[in-house]
């Protein structure tokens, strides 16, 4: 892709009321970034947070299915009225084009809508944006990253090593535009057989971790391969709304953490004369 630095350092207005912009992004599709996302907002709203949830995967809007929202969004005046559900601000496409029919857009096109969404949306005062960005590393991910100030990404895998190589795909992507990676999630990573509670590793297993140590980044913790995960997103009721959720909880916990020490770190130092 090759976004060079000058672009990268380019002034980013930041969003209104928005105190944390947070993207969750994947090499590659199937790992479970949307599912990720989804229990990642729900958790941070359940720790006390004001939490949004912007669906920027305008190929696959998966959000309403996994939030069990399907409405048509109303403006007041010129902005858009986000729609709510379990605590959450929550904007996609898939409310604007519901149903089967794809979108066949370019990239001048995708820019103006993620546009829309991060300007022309009145997300209020929120903790946590968290933005579910499509897989790869295309004009999506750099319309935002061009023009956002990003607190920091969350990248997602499974452990293998398929999927792997894409991840370290988009963190090289993130590093290379100065957005701080605020961990790597490893999704699916074993099974729990419900009969012998023996621990079943269907994609490998320890990858994730491994390459976060590898790539010198944060690793956020393990996801276990969970029906009930399915379940939740296929009816719109996330597993985090309940106690199953906890290892969500604890990677939003660590998430939490983690742009908590960003954010300090942008905050420009104070010079005391003598």
């Amino acid at each position: 892709m090759g976004p060079n630095t000058a672009q990268a350092e380019q002034p980013k207005v930041p969003i209104a009321g928005v105190q944390n912009l947070i993207a969750v992004g994947s090499g590659k599709g199937g790992v479970g970034k949307t599912t990720v996302s989804v229990n990642l907002a729900v958790a941070l709203s359940r720790l006390g947070h004001k939490v949004g949830l912007l669906d920027a995967d305008v190929y696959g809007p998966n959000v309403p299915l996994m939030m069990g929202v399907r409405a048509q969004p109303h403006a007041i005046g010129e902005r858009i009225q986000p729609l709510e559900k379990s605590g959450l601000r929550i904007m996609s496409m898939g409310f604007l084009n519901p149903g089967d029919k794809p979108l066949v857009w370019r990239g001048p096109m995708l820019h103006n809508i993620i546009q829309q969404f991060l300007r022309a949306v009145d997300w209020g005062e929120l903790d946590y944006l968290i933005v579910d960005l499509p897989p790869g590393t295309g004009d999506v991910q750099l319309s935002l990253i061009q023009t956002a100030p990003l607190t920091g990404a969350v990248v997602v895998t499974t452990p293998s090593e398929v999927s792997l190589e894409d991840a370290r795909k988009a963190i090289h992507m993130f590093q290379q535009v100065r957005v701080p990676i605020l961990g790597l999630v490893e999704n699916m990573s074993y099974l729990e057989c419900p009969h012998c509670r023996e621990r079943i590793d269907v994609f490998s297993h320890g990858g994730g971790k491994k390459t976060a140590e590898t790539m010198n980044v944060p690793f956020l913790g393990e996801l276990p391969l969970d029906p009930a995960v399915r379940i939740g997103g296929d009816t719109g009721q996330p597993i985090t709304l309940g106690e199953a959720g906890a290892p969500f909880v604890a990677i939003a916990r660590e998430v939490q953490r983690r742009a908590a020490e960003e954010s300090v770190k942008k905050r420009p130092s104070i010079q005391i004369e003598e």
